[in-house]
């Protein structure tokens, strides 16, 4: 999809479709008058008649009105003036493209763009569109015989901004398409199954990204991991024939002496639970526990894009999780790349084990922070359904930035304590601790189990089980927290 930056009138521009916005009260915003007034009233005569009521959501596709250059009109309803807000933006430009694919318009104008939003800038609202459209075009049909070409966005959208904004509106537009672009890598790579997107399929994924961005890729192999001692990591990959693997990126866009911010990405490419065997219902969305490997990879595609002035590596631990003759046991007893060691009670608590590891190797980078992403407890879904994304750091500074990024991106977090009261939950009478530590507060106890091993740096965990993937009969991998993360990390830059 195209898009780019329109500064005229939009009663002159020549397009399939100009998308404008109307009040519950019927009032009609800037650019809407500015057709209304070129049709002599076609518009309020049409709203006076009861045609559109400007509710939130509600649109109304008019074609040939007279004084206008576009083939169609859409009204979209933004809601009440007084109560408009990202939200009601967000939702307004959603229902705008979701009207959109039912036209045969081969490009579009939309001026949505141009309403006024508290504290949103012009770069924020371009920054959303892009994404909201790129999420709306979106389709993962390559694993079947024949394609729907039915129900596509235009080819080309243009948005609107005024003529004095156009270079802040061109800066947010190129942001959100890289983000979208990170997104839609996430969601593909989420959404492949698990006897394509093997550890070895992210491997030559990462290594793809290097090539194409001119980034430094590494790939561990299980005797570079055995030499290192990332006991916890292969003990998890002990039941597949699965080889893991140890990704390691770095992108180094930042000053040669700068310290770098370093994403931990969870890679379980199909999670059965282990010996600790999962229930069968739904069992074929456990491709998705490696959407936190494939939120890494996203982000750095859209940092890449954006060409950000910072420092990043990314670290992805990844392998199966499968029962077998090697597989580990309940009971059994593994020691970590720190040299702790940990009682294994439930196998299907893996995740944490690789990303121990994963968080020890972090320390030879001297990291600014590290950041976790992982679809760690089916806990956090019961606390916090599929809305936000739990949150848990060493650091409330780091917290506070990751929450604020979030709510900018509309990707948003929610705060838990990682007290130390928590810990005691994780005590093993046979090792240094337990992979578990009961069904009260499961998220926090992992998140605990991992603050063990983030001790010497700034550390943040995002436990992204419930909002990674949406499931029902439009299940599919959601592309988050890749919003959250490349805001956070055009906050660093500077380009927020």
């Amino acid at each position: 999809m195209e898009f780019s930056i329109k500064t005229g009138a939009p009663e002159k521009q020549k397009t399939g479709c100009a998308v404008v916005g109307v009040f519950e009260s019927r009032k009609l915003t800037a650019p809407a008058e500015a057709l209304d007034k070129a049709s002599k009233g076609h518009i309020t005569g049409l709203l006076k008649r009861g045609d559109h009521d400007g509710k939130a959501g509600n649109t109304l596709l008019l074609h040939d009105v007279p004084g206008v250059a576009a083939e169609r009109v859409l009204l979209v309803g933004l809601g009440k003036a007084e109560e408009f807000s990202a939200k009601a933006y967000r939702d307004a430009m959603a229902a705008a493209m979701g009207a959109l694919k039912k036209t045969a318009a081969k490009d579009a104008l939309v001026t949505l763009t141009e309403a006024d939003i508290k504290d949103c800038d012009v770069r924020w609202r371009l920054r959303q569109a892009a994404m909201i459209a790129e999420e709306a075009a979106y389709r993962f049909d390559q694993l079947k015989s024949k394609k729907d070409d039915n129900n596509l966005l235009p080819e080309r959208l243009a948005f609107t901004a005024p003529a004095k904004d156009a270079t802040q509106a061109e800066a947010g537009l190129q942001q959100g398409r890289a983000i979208a672009l990170g997104m839609n890598l996430t969601r593909d790579l989420g959404n492949l199954p698990g006897n394509i997107c093997t550890p070895s399929y992210l491997a030559d994924q990462a290594r793809a990204l290097a090539r194409q961005y001119k980034l430094k890729c590494q790939v561990l192999e299980r005797a570079q991991m055995e030499k290192l001692g990332m006991g916890a990591l292969l003990s998890v990959a002990r039941g597949s024939h699965q080889p893991p693997k140890f990704i390691v990126l770095e992108y180094r866009g930042g000053k040669a002496k700068e310290a770098p911010v370093v994403l931990v990405g969870k890679g379980i490419t199909f999670d059965t639970g282990g010996i600790s065997i999962k229930p069968a219902p739904e069992m074929d969305e456990m491709k998705y526990d490696m959407c936190g490997a494939a939120s890494v990879l996203g982000s750095f595609k859209a940092c890449a894009e954006m060409k950000l002035p910072l420092n990043l590596v990314g670290l992805i631990p990844t392998t199966e999780n499968m029962p077998g003759g090697g597989a580990s046991r309940p009971g059994d007893i593994v020691t970590s790349l720190s040299g702790q060691t940990i009682e294994i009670l439930n196998t299907d608590a893996e995740g944490r084990l690789i990303l121990c590891d994963a968080l020890t190797y972090a320390e030879r980078f001297n990291p600014d922070c590290v950041v976790d992403i992982a679809t760690l407890t089916g806990a956090c879904v019961i606390a916090l359904g599929h809305v936000a994304t739990g949150l848990l750091a060493n650091n409330d500074e780091l917290a506070g930035e990751l929450l604020e990024c979030g709510q900018r991106a509309h990707d948003r977090a929610w705060q838990l304590p990682l007290w130390e009261d928590y810990q005691e939950q994780l005590k093993s009478p046979f090792a240094d601790m337990a992979n578990i530590g009961g069904r009260p507060a499961g998220t926090i106890t992992a998140a605990c189990f991992l603050a063990r091993f983030a001790k010497k740096y700034t550390w943040a965990h995002l436990d992204i089980a419930g909002t990674a993937w949406r499931s029902g009969k439009d299940k599919g991998a959601t592309g988050r927290p890749v919003p959250l993360l490349t805001h956070f990390l055009l906050k660093r830059a500077g380009r927020l």
